[in-house]
């Protein structure tokens, strides 16, 4: 079952148009992923699905709501969580999220949300006082405090420190394992690999590829790389004659080889030969970072230099 259906969507800002038909399905249970370079229309997606901006023509739904419609009834099923927000500087963090689980008919235990995003001790403290990370974990709680079946996130880690960040990614597995659909605006690779069942990279307003993280890793035909600490010297010279070896290069006292698939075994066998043994070995495999970067044009003329 689709929890969410964009089709055809577009939206301009006068002259410029900044979602040039996107379209994509997320099912019930999904977090699914939008990634792209920053002006591609990401945010600007997402606040159309949110209904918190109009757009100029397509078919959206949201757990069978048009946000458009402003219906009640999306309302208690869609949390939002945006890239920027801001509360009253004097209001507190119990305040707020007290104020905000009364809009809704069946809501969370707040309580318990603000001790899983590590928050609670900070129910009496002012919005003002908070830190960065702080008011980005507030954002999240006061997005799902409505025991939504749907949430869209855009952004949620930003600024928050590596332990905070996984805490965060805990808690949307917790709630991807209750049935609740997740729409995943994000910037970090390794957040949209680690949760994410499909994403999008939307790049100058148009949806350039949609799979898996992992399919969308394997598309990319990127060299494959191996670094190693040699246990004696090594005639790089003679390495880069290698068939599977494309390049070779020194950082200190580490050899980085970069080549086909089987430049690791390659560069092993060869250096066996010579008695030499690799240490400190690590091979790096084409990764969702690499296809998000083939993907997009992120130059000063590429088409995300002058979209917002």
């Amino acid at each position: 079952m689709a929890m969410i259906e964009v089709h055809g969507l577009t939206k301009s800002y006068g002259d410029s148009q900044v979602v040039r038909g996107i379209d994509f399905e997320v099912q019930q249970g999904e977090i699914f992923g939008i990634l792209g370079p920053n002006g591609a229309g990401k945010t600007t997606t997402v606040e159309c699905i949110g209904g918190l901006r109009t757009r100029d023509a397509g078919h959206i739904r949201v757990a069978g709501f048009d946000p458009a419609d402003e219906d009640r009834g999306l309302r208690e099923e869609l949390g939002i969580q945006l890239q920027e927000s801001r509360l009253p500087d004097k209001q507190t963090v119990g305040e707020a999220i007290r104020l905000y689980s009364s809009f809704y008919s069946a809501p969370r235990d707040w309580r318990e949300l603000l001790e899983r995003l590590d928050i609670a001790s900070q129910e009496r403290t002012y919005f003002a006082k908070l830190s960065g990370g702080q008011k980005q974990r507030l954002s999240v709680a006061l997005a799902l405090i409505g025991n939504p079946k749907v949430a869209i996130l855009d952004e949620l880690t930003t600024g928050l420190d590596p332990g905070a960040r996984r805490e965060v990614w805990g808690l949307l597995e917790d709630l991807k394992d209750t049935g609740v659909t997740l729409l995943l605006v994000s910037h970090f690779m390794e957040e949209a690999e680690r949760l994410c069942d499909r994403v999008a990279v939307i790049d100058d307003g148009r949806v350039v590829a949609l799979d898996t993280p992992a399919d969308l890793a394997a598309s990319v035909h990127a060299d494959q790389r191996m670094s190693f600490v040699p246990t004696a010297p090594v005639d790089t010279a003679a390495l880069s004659t290698l068939p599977d070896v494309h390049r070779i290069d020194r950082v200190g006292d580490r050899v980085i080889a970069t080549g086909t698939d089987n430049v690791a075994a390659a560069v092993i066998i060869a250096l066996h030969e010579r008695g030499i043994a690799c240490q400190k070995l690590r091979v790096d495999q084409p990764s969702l970072d690499d296809a998000f970067l083939a993907l997009t044009r992120t130059d000063a003329t590429g088409p995300g230099a002058t979209e917002n």
